[in-house]
C-alpha cells in the first residue's frame, strides 16, 4: 500500500519492504526538497547527490558555479543508479551522513 508523503512527486511503480522508504515504509519526510545528479552508487542502500548552486562574488560582480555533495538513502523501489537526476527530501538522521531520501528520478 502507497500512502502519500506530502510533496507533489509521482509514486514509483515497483513495491518494496524497505522500511525506510517513504512511500512503502514508516519514513516520515519534512523541511528541503533538492534535484540533483547522481554521482556515486557504490554504497548499499545510498546514493551520493550533488547539488549544484550559483554564489555571486562581489568583487567582480559576476556568479560562480558551486556544488555539494549530500547522501540520500536509495530506496528498492526507486533504485536511482549513477547519471540519475533525482530528487531528494529531508528525513530524520539514518546515519551519521545520511539525513535525505530520494523521492522520485526523473
Amino acid at each position: 500500500m502507497k500512502r502519500s508523503i506530502g510533496l507533489d512527486v509521482n509514486p514509483p511503480k515497483n513495491k518494496c519492504e524497505d522500511e525506510f522508504c517513504p512511500f512503502h515504509g514508516t519514513l516520515p519526510v519534512r523541511g528541503r526538497v533538492f534535484e540533483g545528479l547522481v554521482v556515486s552508487g557504490k554504497m548499499a542502500g545510498t546514493v551520493v547527490v550533488r547539488k549544484e548552486y550559483l554564489y555571486y562574488v562581489k568583487k567582480y560582480m559576476r556568479y560562480e558555479r558551486r556544488g555539494k555533495h549530500l547522501h540520500a538513502h536509495n530506496p528498492p523501489c526507486i533504485s536511482a543508479k549513477e547519471g540519475d537526476t533525482v530528487r531528494i527530501a529531508e528525513c530524520r538522521p539514518l546515519s551519521k551522513t545520511v539525513s535525505f531520501v530520494v523521492v522520485e528520478k526523473k
